[in-house]
Parts: structure tokens; sequence; C-alpha cells
């Protein structure tokens, strides 16, 4: 379902229309959204992104421009959250703090991966299929792991992911 206040950018594909969940988020002029995918209020998704299927972008997310994102991949923006108040009444939106979390411009996100909220993933960087992003993400750094460390850099080439010990 693609709710009546998203704006969507021209040029923006969203497969299988019925097959996804968007509602009161902005999608860039020229991004494709794959299947499965739920986007919620207040995000913003800027031009020519990938968001691939059965990924979840909460509210507090921004993408810039030109940013993938991988299938499966998680994002949250609650650090503790709980589904019922001390005095054991449900929480609703005002019992918690919204913490956002911002995508910087070129920056890939691999598949299953999980972001917690309150990062910054930085300009180009790549975030390893299966990490968790714990912290900040410098530019251009490549991350991967449980929590997610620096293992290289864009620009240094190709990651030898058995010399670094991470595959045997």
């Amino acid at each position: 379902m693609i709710a009546s206040d998203v704006k969507l950018g021209d040029g923006s594909v969203i497969h299988h229309r019925d097959l996804v969940n968007l509602y009161g988020c902005t999608i860039g002029a020229g991004t494709r959204i794959g299947t499965f995918v739920e986007i919620q209020k207040n995000v913003v998704v800027g031009r020519d992104c990938k968001i691939s299927s059965h990924s979840f972008l909460c509210e507090g997310v921004t993408l810039e421009d030109g940013v993938f994102i991988g299938h499966g991949v998680m994002f949250t923006n609650d650090t503790y959250p709980r589904a019922i108040n001390p005095d054991g009444s449900l929480q609703t939106e005002t019992d918690w703090i919204l913490i956002p979390t911002l995508v910087k411009r070129h920056a890939s996100i691999g598949s299953n991966a999980t972001i917690l909220p309150g990062v910054t993933i930085g300009e180009a960087a790549q975030v390893g299929a299966g990490a968790v992003v714990t912290k900040d993400v410098p530019d251009g750094a490549i991350v991967a792991g449980v929590p997610a460390r620096v293992i290289g850099r864009v620009n240094d080439g190709p990651v030898d992911m058995f010399a670094l010990g991470e595959m045997e």
C-alpha cells in the first residue's frame, strides 16, 4: 500500500505497489523500491537510491542521494524499546524519544545489516552484509562484523577477509 501522503519524485519506481508499505515519507526522483519494503512517516529518501526487498526504514531515517540498501536491511530508532510503561500502560509515540539516523550520499548497506539509532554512515561508506552498526561509520570506510568495525577503505581496493582473520 502506498498512502496518499507519500511524496514520490519523478521517475521513481516501486516494484509491485501492492506489496510495499509506504506512508508519510518522501521518495526522491529516480529511486527504486523493491517488494516487501516498509518506509514509515517522516523518512526522507534522496534521489537515485535503490532499496532492495524486505527492508525496513523507520521514522527518523534519512538517506541522501545515491544510497544502496541491500535486501532485509533493518533500521531502528529507539535504543531501549518497550511495549509498556512502568505503570503497565501501553506505550505510545509520546513515551519514547525518536533518535534519527543519517546515511550519506553514495553509501552502500549490505543485506541483513542492522543499523542502530543515532548513527551516521559516511559518504561512499560500505557496510558489509549482516553487520550491526552501533556507531558512526567514517566517509569511505568499509565496515563489517558484529559490532561493525572498520576493515578497510573504499579507495584501498579489495578487502582480503582471509588476511584479516575474518574468514577461514
